[in-house]
């Protein structure tokens, strides 16, 4: 099942909950499903994989067991793949914004109206709520040509591309577009850029057409988007793209807030945890990059590979929690059945 903001008002009901589907998220909940538990993901971003699609789907990473290098997107979907042997649920485009903790369940309440009751919580959202910030008066293009990510390149093949944003995600959307759409034009509001300088230089000789300092005056189309007025922000100058898509590449905002509002103790902005991966709140477990180790504050190494290893033992040791009769240590996954 996966459910939408739209599917409100919604009440479900599941053995572990988790909140965040990055990388930890969605080997958590293969290993939740190998453990025989009903899962439930949710995550505030339409997509799951967390920053990996948001932010560098087409880069290689290089430290994930098995392989010498995977490219971010086709991580994510071989996790996936991996987590829907066992069929969890996702609630997607939910933000986890309360939560109180009884003596047999967990409830959490999401900002767009959904109420979850959990047996046990795992959250491994990598540094909180994470949101991309919107391109101003642009919100009615969204769906209809307007992303914030790029989770599947060839959904822009043969378009004419405009990116807005003058970071590591916006290059790499260029460079990774480059032969793919039929024309790319990348603009900035400022004449520097923060990318990687290399990147930077790859999009420069590769046909891209780079403006600076422009910005967007306004998106015209019904419904689709169909072309793009952008102005210089020093002499006025206005000029209309024709295009069929916009990638937003303004950043994304993070906010640990809810985190201290459901009583977690915390250590600079991340979840304590004991060597169980248990937090301060009874059936609540954390994971990935959001964790610290209670009293060992320099232990922690933020690595996909970590929180791959950190998921496993939190979903081992919520299992217990959600069914006492079962024991923490799973078996291995190749003794026979």
């Amino acid at each position: 099942m996966t459910a939408g903001p739209g599917d409100n008002p919604l009440t479900l009901e599941t053995d572990l909950l988790i909140v965040g589907a990055g990388p930890a998220g969605l080997y958590a909940a293969y290993y939740a499903g190998f453990r025989g538990l009903r899962t439930l993901l949710i995550d505030s971003l339409p997509e799951p994989g967390g920053q990996v699609t948001a932010l560098y789907p087409e880069k290689l990473i290089y430290d994930v067991a098995g392989y010498p290098s995977i490219k971010g997107q086709d991580l994510v979907d071989e996790l996936v793949a991996q987590a829907a042997q066992f069929d969890p649920a996702y609630l997607l485009g939910h933000r986890a914004e309360e939560l109180q903790s009884h003596e047999d369940h967990v409830s959490v309440g999401t900002a767009q109206g959904a109420q979850i009751t959990a047996k046990a919580v795992i959250i491994t959202g990598g540094i909180g709520t994470f949101t991309p910030r919107p391109l101003a008066d642009a919100e009615l293009y969204e769906g209809y040509g307007l992303r914030y990510f790029v989770p599947k390149l060839d959904e822009l093949r043969d378009q004419d591309v405009l990116i807005v944003g003058g970071g590591d995600s916006a290059f790499d959307w260029a460079d990774s577009l480059h032969g793919l759409a039929r024309s790319t034009t990348l603009i900035h509001r400022r004449e520097q850029f923060r990318a990687h300088e290399g990147t930077i230089e790859r999009v420069r000789g590769n046909g891209t057409d780079i403006r600076t300092p422009f910005e967007v005056a306004r998106i015209v189309g019904d419904p689709h988007i169909e072309q793009v007025e952008i102005f210089h922000n020093k002499t006025g100058e206005r000029e209309v793209l024709a295009v069929q898509a916009v990638v937003a590449a303004l950043g994304f905002t993070a906010d640990m807030s809810a985190f201290s509002s459901w009583g977690l103790e915390q250590h600079k902005r991340h979840i304590v945890v004991d060597p169980g991966m248990h937090t301060s709140v009874p059936r609540v477990f954390a994971a990935g990059d959001i964790v610290d180790y209670r009293d060992y504050w320099d232990a922690k190494v933020r690595l996909i590979s970590v929180g791959f290893g950190e998921a496993a033992t939190a979903v081992n040791n919520a299992v217990p929690v959600i069914d006492p009769t079962k024991k923490v240590f799973p078996g291995h996954s190749s003794d026979p059945k």
